[in-house]
């Protein structure tokens, strides 16, 4: 089996990717994306993945707790970005009206740009959203057929908002939340009516370990890592009644797919 980890973040200390892909390449991890969240990260995330031709990607965008410090030709430096071919998504973007470190309205603004590049470049959309789904799938209604697809990051919410997303065309990117059973009820309650052709995985990586690994531990890895995206997709594949050697094949397609890779 060979997986794709669609969602991890850059590392702090660049030296820990080689160790870090190692391990990954190990349990079946061949491919992962790196996150962009602002324009030095973006930057830095594509640079890695330059390191890593075929086994690396990245994205390039502005999170939306960074929508207020964004530079003022912040499109265009990500326009720029997305000529590199490592380069396959515009994003992280969207809306969080959880933290709200950034004003709603520079959220909003902000995000409806990328969304305009992203149309522009014909290229998909790593989305967020953190409490903001009613705004957040308003504008992406309005621009939708546009957009040449898109994947739900880190997606926590429940059957109907999944569903909503669904209906627009768009994938659902799952984590090692799917297998909190305290903060994650709703999510796994969704699990059943997920199709397979719409899955993608990923760790968010350093973020959102899973919970009760056991004997799934690997020995030296304290954070978070593209090594344990076999653990999610075995709870997954658990609460989707489906075999994990499917959550393995179906996945990986759709990442390719979205993300116009092979």
């Amino acid at each position: 089996m060979q997986w794709f980890d669609v969602g991890v973040n850059v590392p702090s200390d660049a030296s820990t990717l080689a160790p870090m892909l190692q391990r990954a390449v190990d349990v079946g991890v061949t491919q992962i994306m790196l996150t962009g969240t602002n324009i030095t990260i973006s930057q830095q995330a594509a640079d890695l993945a330059h390191l890593y031709p075929e086994q690396v990607f990245s994205t390039a965008g502005i999170h939306p707790h960074y929508a207020e410090l964004a530079p003022n030709d912040f499109i265009q430096k990500i326009r720029t970005l997305a000529k590199q071919p490592q380069v396959v998504a515009i994003g992280e973007c969207g809306l969080d009206f959880n933290r709200d470190f950034s004003p709603r309205d520079i959220q909003l603004a902000v995000f409806e740009q990328q969304l305009i590049l992203a149309c522009e470049l014909g290229l998909p959309v790593f989305l967020h959203e953190r409490d903001a789904f009613n705004a957040q799938y308003r504008l992406l209604e309005k621009y939708s057929k546009q957009l040449n697809g898109a994947v739900v990051h880190c997606f926590t919410g429940n059957k109907e908002q999944m569903q909503a997303y669904l209906a627009l065309g768009f994938y659902i990117g799952i984590t090692g939340w799917v297998t909190d059973e305290k903060r994650g009820t709703d999510l796994r309650d969704a699990m059943a009516y997920l199709p397979i052709e719409r899955l993608i995985l990923e760790t968010d990586a350093p973020y959102l370990k899973p919970k009760k690994l056991s004997s799934d531990k690997i020995v030296g890895v304290k954070q978070n890592e593209p090594c344990y995206l076999p653990v999610i997709a075995k709870t997954l594949a658990a609460l989707m009644d489906t075999s994990i050697e499917s959550l393995a094949t179906h996945s990986k397609h759709n990442t390719q797919q979205l993300l116009a890779l092979g």
